[in-house]
């Protein structure tokens, strides 16, 4: 016997794709099952429309199907509870920006699925009362930007989806958002660097493997990469840096600091002449400026800010090699 179903789409599921909507209501459905339900068994506002339409905010949705079908397709793993470890540096309605600690993991992995940045962001939503899972049909709050499991610092999450395609873009356009780093490295670097390149990824070393340097490669599967690094403080065969990275790709600033012989302290991946710093990188994601066009809906963030504080474990080496005189 079948139902009708109905949903009335809200902020978060507006600007999405009717076939894209329809496998985030029916996660466990195959493709087929899916199309064969946009073409038979649903209409928008009463009426039969393409998988390409593009749902508007009040539409309503009404879907036909069998009570057992929709328990199966519909159903979605319990939200895995984790202890919060970050700390909050910026929220308003749209964003969240917070400091990742040291070791853990942006998103989970095969060897990680609960306790992660993005699972504790989503618990920590979820007790603000900013997201409820219960009655969102098909967003979750996502990070707009990575860093890796043993690099410290900033990273924005949208709060809703309008946002978090807003915060994507921005940072896609490599003007809405400039992304700062601080690191120390191997070497006394005297004056900025400009790197210029392209990487590929080793997926069975986790590793970015620079294929060129300024010039171009005939890899079709390389990626461009730019990072510009100034020079803070030199001391005794180290320098303090802060990194502005164009483009964000996996290990971008430990593969070309390594590459242009400075390799970030630390880093047992990159940085072979890197000594003193123990086990993981001092790399700290430490500023985002964002610059938003007049028309986003994120234009109020035009000229912040926000800046996460050096952790413990960076500030102790760090004055150690660069003693005040």
């Amino acid at each position: 016997m079948l139902f009708v179903i109905s949903f009335r789409i809200e902020n978060n599921d507006r600007d999405m794709r009717l076939d894209r909507f329809l496998r985030k209501c029916l996660p466990g459905a195959p493709l087929s099952f899916v199309y064969k339900t946009i073409r038979k068994d649903l209409k928008v506002n009463g009426k039969r429309e393409s998988e390409k339409y593009v749902l508007k905010l009040g539409d309503e949705v009404s879907l036909y199907m069998s009570d057992e079908d929709y328990k199966r397709f519909s159903a979605t793993k319990e939200h895995v509870r984790a202890k919060k470890q970050f700390s909050v540096i910026y929220e308003d309605e749209n964003i969240l920006i917070v400091d990742k600690p040291y070791g853990l993991l942006t998103h989970g992995d095969s060897t990680e699925k609960k306790n992660h940045l993005t699972n504790q962001v989503i618990d920590y939503l979820i007790e603000e009362g900013a997201y409820n899972p219960r009655v969102e049909k098909t967003f979750t709050p996502a990070p707009a930007n990575r860093i890796d499991r043993n690099t410290t610092g900033l990273v924005a999450f949208g709060k809703n989806a309008p946002a978090l395609r807003e915060l994507n873009q921005l940072i896609r356009s490599r003007e809405g958002v400039s992304k700062y780093y601080m690191a120390i490295v191997v070497g006394e670097l005297k004056k900025p660097l400009v790197l210029r390149g392209e990487m590929i990824k080793d997926r069975d070393k986790n590793k970015a493997v620079i294929v060129s340097g300024s010039s171009k490669s005939d890899n079709p599967q390389a990626k461009s990469m730019e990072t510009h690094v100034e020079p803070v403080k030199i001391s005794k065969g180290y320098t303090l840096v802060e990194v502005r990275i164009v483009t964000g790709r996996t290990h971008q600033i430990r593969s070309q600091l390594a590459d242009a012989e400075y390799p970030i302290v630390g880093d047992p991946k990159y940085g072979a002449r890197a000594k003193g710093g123990g086990s993981g990188q001092l790399l700290h994601a430490s500023r985002l400026e964002f610059d938003p066009p007049e028309d986003s809906m994120l234009s109020y963030m035009k000229g912040v800010k926000v800046e996460a504080p050096l952790p413990e474990r960076f500030l102790e080496i760090k004055n150690k090699l660069f003693i005040e005189r």
